[in-house]
């Protein structure tokens, strides 16, 4: 699993590739932790286009990086979450901690007021 990171308006772009599973999780949760340190107010955006599949591992990353950001007033949206992630997140009854967007833009913007 490759993740690139990137900043725009202000928001921080988390984009995981691959399958965020077994030891790629401590790699997604290490870059969501050094992102959230590093702001006084962190506003994330997980971008999963290119991520194919997860495990509840990687699902409790998730709410570890929501949790964190939240004690610092941030928030962590979600975008382009695919079916697999989608259900998994659903069924887990976690669906209401992260803001979802339609488009990156639009997760940017959301996230920008």
């Amino acid at each position: 699993m490759a993740t690139e990171i990137r900043q725009q308006d202000g928001i921080t772009i988390v984009e995981p590739s691959g399958k965020i599973v077994g030891p790629a999780v401590s790699e997604f949760r290490e870059a969501l932790a050094s992102q959230i340190e590093a702001s006084e107010v962190p506003r994330i955006l997980i971008n999963f286009e290119n991520v194919n599949m997860m495990d509840s591992s990687g699902l409790g990353t998730l709410v570890e990086a929501r949790t964190r950001a939240s004690r610092k007033e941030g928030r962590v949206g979600v975008v382009n979450v695919g079916n697999h992630i989608r259900n998994l997140i659903v069924l887990s009854r976690i669906v209401s901690l992260f803001e979802h967007f339609e488009s990156e833009a639009d997760g940017i913007s959301g996230l920008s007021t």
